[in-house]
């Protein structure tokens, strides 16, 4: 996309750019499979890596240039490792997934400031001593600038792409349309459940006001804390298309990746504790956590930012997730396969057994159920949130009746995506160990549970 050519916000438009993406990609798979006849193996091989390459790329270029829901699609498969790929390609599709984080086409400048200054009723040379015209982050609904205040303080500035409001509401009503073309392209990641909960909490997004004020509470919450940090945002500068918040300096999660394993093992950890933790801890978690919402900082803390998607639980389905985490991991499968009947996750007519429901719930989640250290890879995070959205794809399928209340079912992505991020650190930790501080009320068992729990301390005196 230009930075003077607008945002599509029509559904026809809109749905005719994912209708093309889902044409080529069907033409190709048909190509593909009449140019086989006759070939050898290897020949068949190169064939049809060739033809998944180019829906890859394809569907990348589609859903950047796009923005709104269909680009945010984009940024939550960005930390997996899917097997839309061949596997010596993987990477590389990895990387331009990864470029929907926090490079997306930008918006001329202009119409950026426009916004702005129609929101805050100034111009930007009234409100700001200092405002850089390149952005330095561009995601699905906006892009970020760093900006002086007058008094002094750095800040950033998140501004909504002019239109983008009627871009997301045009992608919801095309949801069939983001259906068939993740069928043809990634089939488990195609469930119309997933694809409703993006639908119920997309459009939150789009109101700054709350994110602001979401924001003040978290960052109160955690001031001071030892080794994580959420930037404040800045009374009476956010509206609903504009949000100013302190400014967090640190280095990007590409950079993070490079960093030695001991480092990124502390940062995992830190990751972990605060979008799986929270949810246990505070009844309420960030339901976006990708790695464009992180940075470290100079001082070695975590800077966690974008909380447009944040959700709150009742108490009683916190509960009812921990007694479950409980009942996994102590394999009382009866108890477990009870527990989910009564909750109508399965249905009792379905001819689910104890040992079925435990293995499954071993299969997704293993990785925090098992006292035992563990180190996350993309395709063991990968396997288990496919898993856990399709049954049917492996030997459970006594499941594929079963479905996640909604209550449950945005704190479940939550928790695979905080996995898949844990997948793209390759961090290693016992993660039971961790979570037993919050599923049983153990004592922590690591250096950073021992220093949260001495600030706890401290925030209660």
């Amino acid at each position: 996309m230009s930075a003077d050519r607008p945002i599509p916000t029509s559904r026809t438009a809109r749905g005719a750019a994912l209708g093309r993406a889902a044409a080529g990609q069907a033409v190709r798979t048909a190509g593909a499979r009449m140019s086989m006849v006759g070939r050898s193996e290897a020949v068949r091989d190169r064939i049809s890596e060739k033809a998944s390459v180019q829906a890859a790329d394809q569907l990348v270029t589609v859903l950047g240039s796009m923005k709104g829901a269909a680009m945010k699609l984009g940024q939550m498969f960005s930390v997996l490792d899917p097997a839309l790929v061949p596997e010596h390609h993987r990477q590389r599709f990895q990387d331009k997934l990864a470029a929907l984080r926090d490079r997306a086409p930008e918006v001329d400048f202009d119409a950026m400031r426009a916004v702005v200054e129609t929101d805050l009723g100034d111009t930007v040379a009234n409100l700001f001593a200092e405002f850089d015209r390149d952005p330095i982050a561009a995601a699905s609904i906006g892009q970020v600038y760093r900006a002086r205040l007058h008094d002094g303080r750095v800040v950033a500035v998140k501004v909504q792409y002019p239109g983008v409001d009627d871009a997301v509401r045009a992608d919801m009503k095309n949801l069939a349309l983001f259906l068939k073309f993740w069928r043809n392209a990634l089939p488990a990641v195609a469930e119309p459940e997933l694809v409703e909960e993006l639908r119920l909490n997309f459009e939150r997004e789009l109101d700054y006001l709350e994110e602001a004020r979401t924001q003040s509470i978290l960052a109160d919450r955690f001031r001071n804390h030892p080794f994580l940090a959420v930037p404040d945002a800045i009374e009476g500068m956010c509206t609903r298309r504009v949000l100013v918040t302190e400014f967090f300096d640190g280095i990007a999660f590409d950079r993070i990746r490079s960093l030695p394993a001991a480092e990124r093992d502390r940062i995992g950890e830190i990751v972990y504790r605060f979008y799986i933790g929270s949810l246990y801890r505070y009844d309420e978690f960030c339901g976006d956590p990708h790695p464009g919402n992180m940075l470290l900082g100079n001082d070695g803390r975590v800077g966690f930012i974008d909380f447009g998607l944040f959700n709150r639980m009742r108490r009683e389905h916190v509960e009812f997730e921990l007694d479950c985490l409980r009942m996994a991991s102590e394999e009382r499968g009866v108890d477990l396969l009870a527990a989910m009947i009564a909750r109508g996750i399965v249905d009792a007519t379905a001819g689910v057994t104890a040992d079925e429901c435990l293995e499954y719930v071993f299969a997704a989640s293993e990785w925090n159920l098992v006292d035992r250290v563990m180190t996350v890879t993309p395709s063991l995070a990968s396997s288990g949130l496919m898993l856990a959205i399709d049954p049917r794809g492996g030997q459970f399928t006594g499941m594929k009746r079963q479905n996640l209340p909604a209550e449950h079912l945005f704190s479940r992505r939550a928790d695979f995506m905080t996995f898949g991020v844990l997948g793209q650190l390759e961090a290693t930790a016992n993660w039971h160990g961790i979570a037993r501080e919050w599923i049983y009320g153990d004592a922590p068992v690591t250096e950073l549970g021992v220093a949260e729990l001495r600030w706890r301390g401290e925030q209660n005196r």
